[in-house]
């Protein structure tokens, strides 16, 4: 496993244990974030107008299309590290 590989997976396991819940557009960056390293550019059509949730998660990982995994997992880290201040 590659080094950035373990630290993107030690950042995830810290996001479940951060001391305070982040605002709602940073949980979306980090679910955005999330997506793109480990499944890449976001697929399907954009939920419908019913569905608030699922379209604001889609519009912010459909934001990050064609974002590198790597670039991504880096950028994760580093939200994740600043959030743990």
């Amino acid at each position: 496993m590659s080094d950035l590989k373990a630290q993107f997976e030690k950042a995830v396991a810290e996001s479940k244990t951060l001391s305070e819940r982040p605002d709602n557009q940073t949980l979306l960056k980090l679910y955005a974030l999330y997506k793109q390293a480990s499944a890449g550019d976001v697929e399907g059509k954009r939920p419908g107008f019913t569905d608030m949730v699922g379209r604001a998660k889609w519009d912010a990982w459909n934001e990050l299309k064609g974002t590198d995994a790597d670039d991504a997992m880096k950028q994760y880290i580093a939200l994740i590290e600043d959030l743990k201040g």
